[in-house]
């Protein structure tokens, strides 16, 4: 009597409608089309056939006809006299039992029905079918992402590193999505994190590697202050108003040089707004960053002086070395040049190019001395 409940014995028959509705549905829901997936899977069988028939060489041929909804795969044999190898080579009397006009130095392929795969050649294909999935994954991150390559993107945060303050988030772009770290050396000092929240970060880069494409952000590169500015500003957008330097020290300064082709149009006053309203607004996004917007200018005494805001100058000089200036400004504006731990005068090395040195007018203007280089006894 036979046992109830008895499970069926599972078939390695390859269900050909399960396959192509599988394949519908994994190019609606990520994209992959179904030409890649069809050429994974022919690939799938042949390396899931070689599994248990190594000696088949390169005799096997898949034909997926998703028109028809058939998968079927045939091995081609010669047809010989004398048979040596029975995985590459078929008899004339065998042969013309399957197909009676066969002659001797004919190639006839020979159905295979998929329900002689083992289980490892089935495994192997669902192995093969899979990594290709990934594999197409993974290009359509890196391909979408690599095209977001220093540009602002917003992410969420999803962890936060309790030894070190690295920060993970889920950055999305079009339908694609993908996990990025946020080093410490990348976060801006004094900003809190938590998860939950949402964070604008500056995508600098796209690798890849091994295990997907690596994604590497920011929030303390000068191209976000940039970008943050394109962002609020139509006539930097627009390409009216150009940002030729940035210079920036995070959570703290930053220096923007601006300039405008059209004279028509104050690129400072296109910057800052009206009543202040557009660079507000890109302080408020940096949690308060201070920022000092300067006119640019092909006169490097001009450009100079003016990156010094917001101290005043009177003179400067620059040096015949054509990468150093000699600035004199009023004694009570000094320190207000230097800046703060030097701060000031730094960005603006930074932002014009220049070493700067910052004298005082009551200091005596000392003339050049030649520069004398040690010599070896």
């Amino acid at each position: 009597m036979p046992k109830k409940n008895q499970k069926a014995p599972q078939s390695n028959e390859l269900d050909v409608a399960e396959f192509f509705t599988a394949i519908d549905l994994i190019e609606k829901e990520k994209g992959i089309p179904k030409g890649y997936m069809l050429e994974k899977i022919t690939l799938a069988l042949v390396s899931a056939y070689k599994k248990d028939h190594p000696d088949a060489g390169e005799n096997i041929v898949v034909d997926a006809n998703q028109e028809k909804g058939t998968v079927r795969m045939y091995l081609k044999k010669d047809v010989v006299e004398t048979v040596d190898n029975p995985a590459t080579e078929i008899s004339l009397e065998e042969a013309q039992s399957k197909l009676p006009q066969a002659m001797l130095g004919d190639v006839i392929s020979i159905e295979i029905k998929t329900r002689d795969f083992g289980r490892i050649a089935a495994q192997t294909a669902r192995q093969v079918i899979v990594q290709g999935m990934r594999e197409a994954e993974r290009g359509m991150i890196f391909n979408e992402f690599s095209s977001k390559e220093h540009e602002i993107l917003s992410g969420l945060v999803t962890r936060i590193d309790p030894r070190n303050g690295g920060v993970s988030l889920r950055l999305t772009s079009g339908s694609e999505w993908t996990d990025a770290y946020l080093a410490p050396g990348e976060q801006v000092k004094g900003e809190v994190y938590m998860e939950g929240m949402r964070l604008k970060v500056y995508l600098v880069e796209v690798r890849s590697s091994t295990k997907g494409p690596q994604v590497l952000i920011s929030r303390t590169h000068p191209g976000l202050v940039k970008r943050l500015f394109e962002m609020e500003i139509p006539e930097i957008h627009d390409g009216t108003v150009e940002i030729k330097s940035i210079s920036r020290e995070a959570g703290s300064r930053t220096k923007l040089a601006v300039w405008s082709a059209d004279p028509n149009v104050d690129p400072i006053g296109a910057c800052v707004g009206p009543k202040g309203t557009r660079v507000n607004n890109v302080v408020d996004e940096l949690k308060g960053e201070k920022m000092d917007i300067i006119k640019w200018s092909e006169d490097p005494a001009e450009y100079v002086a003016a990156a010094l805001a917001p101290a005043e100058v009177i003179s400067v000089t620059t040096l015949d070395d054509g990468k150093s200036c000699r600035v004199v400004v009023p004694d009570d504006q000094l320190s207000l040049a230097i800046g703060k731990e030097g701060q000031n005068a730094r960005l603006a090395a930074k932002l014009t190019g220049f070493k700067i040195d910052i004298k005082p007018a009551s200091a005596p203007q000392e003339e050049e001395e030649p520069v004398v280089e040690n010599e070896e006894a």
